[in-house]
């Protein structure tokens, strides 16, 4: 397993992980296959037989709309598995696109059986992580729901750094967004005008700067303030995990 796992990095945030757990994640990563920005991973109502680890690169799920309209349903970074939200189903309920340039780690579904008999320390993470990510999926229909346009960015800029960070502990405040506005929009439910009109009101407050495809944080204080953002990724329970 190379040294530079993304999943590791992020994995080993929770907890140490024992010798069970990296040889499973190992074995999930055995094999690559690069996909060019723009690339469709797969479509809804595709075969559900595989999940992906994510080596390099975003990507994000969505959803076609009758009226024409896309919902991006979720965002996915290096060391993210992709698939969990579908695994009680035979076929695939959104459609996966590359933002960027990505790198996946493609393996069987069935695989899992042997993480959940070999290895249940890293069964009892991979549960608590998205079994944690319907509530902060909860949380991000909350705020699309009850919040203002501007408030909806700072949302978005502060839930991407806290994902961003935990397998990047050297991360900045500065976020490197490969995410055009028009994606943005379909994350959040907004037009594209007010997309921008938010961005321009966060600058003009001091709050953010834009410059060349990333956006930096200048005041993050101010940011959770304006939109009350609850940080759920920086620690989970692992009191009742298994150790090995």
């Amino acid at each position: 397993m190379s040294q530079n796992s993304c999943l590791v990095q992020k994995l080993s945030h929770y907890v140490p992980l024992s010798q069970r757990s990296l040889d499973s994640i190992a074995c999930l990563e055995r094999e690559e296959r690069d996909y060019a920005k723009g690339a469709e991973i797969h479509a809804e109502g595709d075969s559900n037989a595989n999940l992906y680890v994510v080596r390099q690169g975003w990507l994000y799920s969505y959803a076609d709309m009758k009226d024409g309209r896309r919902q991006i349903v979720e965002i996915h970074h290096p060391g993210d598995i992709i698939g969990f939200p579908d695994i009680a189903f035979k076929e695939r309920t959104t459609v996966l696109k590359a933002a960027e340039d990505v790198r996946l780690c493609p393996f069987p579904k069935k695989d899992l059986d042997q993480v959940f008999s070999n290895a249940p320390q890293l069964a009892a993470l991979l549960f608590a992580l998205a079994v944690r990510n319907q509530v902060i999926m909860s949380d991000f229909l909350q705020a699309i729901g009850r919040m203002s346009a501007r408030e909806r960015i700072a949302y978005f800029l502060l839930d991407l750094m806290a994902r961003l960070r935990i397998a990047n502990k050297p991360m900045s405040t500065v976020i490197r967004l490969p995410l055009n506005q028009t994606e943005i929009s379909d994350v959040l439910g907004l037009t594209n005008v007010y997309v921008s009109r938010s961005f321009t009101a966060l600058q003009k407050d001091g709050l953010i700067r834009r410059e060349n495809g990333s956006v930096e944080v200048l005041d993050e204080d101010k940011l959770i303030g304006l939109c009350d953002f609850i940080d759920r990724h920086a620690s989970i329970d692992t009191s009742w995990f298994p150790e090995n």
